[in-house]
């Protein structure tokens, strides 16, 4: 099944534009923030087909602190980077995967 994987609208944040995995088999949905600024927190959303964005996981402000889904976020040590995995993906999660960045 796809993944299609979209970056938030705040420039600084690019992400693949889709991703592909079959059901079962773990994949690593990442996101570049280059500009990211101290202050800014990092989160990830999913959107299902017919229904609203759904927050999975995000760091907290001004640390390596993460929120929610913590054993499936990483960031780089020079947060730059970051990416959510995906453990065992079923055709359930088949989404649009936002990562957005701000206050």
């Amino acid at each position: 099944f796809f993944l299609p994987v979209v970056a938030a609208v705040r420039a600084q944040v690019q992400q693949e534009p889709f991703l592909e995995t079959t059901e079962g088999t773990g994949i690593n949905i990442s996101c570049s923030h280059p500009n990211k600024q101290m202050e800014d927190f990092i989160h990830f959303y999913r959107h299902l087909p017919g229904r609203g964005p759904e927050h999975l996981a995000g760091t907290s402000r001004r640390s390596k602190d993460l929120l929610e889904m913590a054993e499936h976020l990483w960031m780089s040590e020079d947060r730059q980077s970051s990416a959510l995995w995906l453990d065992r993906p079923r055709r359930g999660d088949a989404a649009v995967y936002y990562c957005a960045l701000g206050d």
